[in-house]
């Protein structure tokens, strides 16, 4: 029998609050640890920072005082629990060794979340947003090189690999065209739900955090290419969240929420080599399981239906990070001219996608462009790892 975290009982939620020794974690080694221990501490922190804006959303929109004051007691926790998961992440990394890990993260993510989809509608929206994010990491590692002249292999360590996806300057697109048709809640596969979200939680982190940082840097191409990735993934949490059916009411959504931390709390703990960051897994699943019989009791109550009903009967297979490369290189033979239109997707540009890419280049070339010349410049070549087999030439492809 699989895990059903309906069936276990959880920490008491009085007994969840930590002090400041318990929150001040030691962080992983930039050096020696396991890329993939980052790819799980960034995912975590991106679930976790969705469940705090979506019980906040919540909380401003619920008319009841006490239910309010259940979703802070609770919200407090997991914002606890936030804190601890992105202090794993060691502060000598620089902000682009992050973004490249950020990048890492949404292609090996968004390739297992694919590779396991059985909704074959959902299954293409990230098929799509792979090729696109596999372009951005590519794009960051040139700039890598060019800033602090080192390569992306030692942050992705091989797992990953670093060469032209679906070139950025391509994935400015009409917002009219961004907004995909939802799954419909009552006869999806509760799988395709986690998967959902996991994925606009992921994409909504990213945003976040390029939002924030991009005007740090003092290099002028350093400061475009994140104005221009940025844009693109307010463009993809568009493209993800409009995969949720809006239908479904603000406790299934709580339960949503609580149950897919579960999910992915029990997956990273299953694959984890680190037994310092295994042990934080442990504890926050042991958490999580209080907050979702906590989420559940309030369905009951206020939405008049069973849980259990909208629910997987059991944790499906573990979300598992690994290498996706095979997997990738087949998108890169057969959807690099995809561009989207309507809630579609077609092969050839149309009058909208073609007034976005004139509007906003303005006759120039984007900063995604900008670096690869520059970084041409400095080295006389472009930052490419490609680890098994001949690619295809990409870049004649470009149009």
């Amino acid at each position: 029998m699989g895990f059903n975290p309906l069936e276990h009982q959880g920490i008491p939620l009085e007994r969840q609050v930590r002090d400041w020794r318990e929150l001040d974690v030691d962080p992983v080694d930039p050096d020696r640890g396991d890329p993939y221990t980052r790819c799980r501490i960034i995912t975590m922190n991106g679930i976790e920072v969705e469940a705090i804006l979506f019980n906040h959303q919540f909380a401003r929109h619920c008319p009841d005082a006490e239910v309010k004051r259940q979703l802070a007691q609770v919200r407090y926790v997991e914002a606890q629990q936030q804190k601890a998961v992105n202090w794993l992440l060691p502060g000598l990394a620089s902000v682009l060794e992050t973004t490249i890990a950020y990048e890492q993260v949404a292609v090996d993510l968004t390739g297992w979340v694919a590779r396991h989809e059985p909704d074959p509608y959902l299954r293409q929206a990230y098929e799509f947003g792979v090729l696109e994010d596999f372009d951005h990491l590519y794009r960051y590692a040139n700039l890598y090189e060019m800033i602090e002249h080192r390569k992306a292999e030692s942050i992705v360590d091989g797992l990953t690999e670093v060469m032209p996806g679906r070139p950025t300057k391509f994935h400015h697109r009409d917002p009219y065209d961004n907004v995909r048709d939802p799954y419909d809640r009552g006869t999806t596969d509760p799988l395709s739900k986690l998967h959902a979200l996991t994925i606009m939680s992921a994409e909504q982190q990213t945003m976040n955090f390029y939002m924030n940082v991009g005007p740090q840097y003092m290099e002028p191409i350093a400061r475009r290419l994140y104005q221009e990735i940025g844009l693109i993934e307010e463009e993809h949490v568009t493209h993800y969240e409009s995969l949720v059916d809006p239908g479904e009411t603000w406790w299934e959504q709580l339960v949503n929420h609580e149950y897919n931390e579960c999910y992915l709390y029990h997956s990273f703990m299953e694959q984890e080599p680190d037994p310092k960051v295994r042990a934080i897994w442990e504890l926050h699943l042991n958490m999580e399981l209080e907050h979702l019989r906590i989420a559940c009791d309030l369905m009951r109550r206020h939405d008049g239906r069973e849980p259990r009903e909208i629910l997987a009967p059991e944790l499906p297979n573990v979300l598992t990070f690994e290498e996706n490369k095979q997997f990738v290189r087949h998108l890169l033979d057969t959807q690099m001219d995809l561009t989207t239109l309507g809630a579609g997707y077609v092969r050839d540009a149309h009058e909208r996608f073609q007034r976005m890419q004139e509007r906003i280049h303005g006759g120039q070339e984007p900063p995604s462009e900008q670096v690869m010349a520059q970084h041409r410049e400095m080295f006389g070549r472009e930052y490419r790892m490609e680890t098994e087999g001949p690619h295809p030439d990409i870049a004649s492809r470009e149009k």
